[in-house]
């Protein structure tokens, strides 16, 4: 099961890079600093479950980074502003899926 999970945490990061390297995604957009920001958090706990000091580091240093770059990012652009205009925006779109009985690709159902 493990190695399953290492394989799914390697994919988020290789498939941030392939869209950077395909010039698909740029590396401050926040889709690419989510990518390896989850990739490297999943890779770093199970570097520490298994005690992987040197893949612990290196890990633990590409989530510090994508994180921290991904906060500044949020500030940058007036940070919970945005986050409240995305959750408005996630509500809105539910609101009227539900009233037509469509739902948006990807949305997770209560049924």
């Amino acid at each position: 099961m493990d190695q399953i999970v290492q394989v799914l945490g390697s994919l988020l990061i290789l498939a941030a890079f392939a869209a950077t390297q395909r010039g698909r995604l740029s590396t401050s957009s926040p889709l690419y600093l989510s990518l390896n920001l989850a990739g490297a958090t999943v890779l770093a706990v199970l570097a520490a479950h298994e005690r992987q000091l040197g893949f612990l580091l290196l890990e633990s240093c590409w989530a510090l980074v994508a994180g921290w770059s991904l906060l500044r990012g949020f500030s940058r652009a007036g940070g919970l502003q945005v986050l409240r205009a995305l959750g408005r925006g996630y509500r809105r779109t539910m609101r009227k899926a539900t009233r037509r009985g469509t739902w948006p690709r990807g949305a997770a159902t209560n049924r």
